[in-house]
């Protein structure tokens, strides 16, 4: 069972890709202020538009850039 509060993180994008700059740094806001956790590719997360390879790579910059702090 999940307890504590989630942030459902939006996908940002720039140049018709994954803006990742501005993705870790949404994450590092979120972890900075004490969030329990985040979700990635959600609906918040663009995930209808995304295509399989961005999708893993936004879960891959989201678990590297959490790095077990939430």
């Amino acid at each position: 069972m999940f307890r504590g509060t989630f942030t459902a993180l939006v996908t940002p994008f720039r140049d018709r890709g994954i803006d990742v700059a501005a993705f870790e740094q949404l994450i590092e806001t979120q972890v900075a202020a004490g969030i329990t956790g985040i979700v990635a590719i959600g609906t918040t997360g663009e995930s209808p538009t995304l295509a399989h390879e961005e999708r893993e790579q936004a879960i891959r910059v989201a678990v590297a850039k959490a790095n077990k702090r939430c």
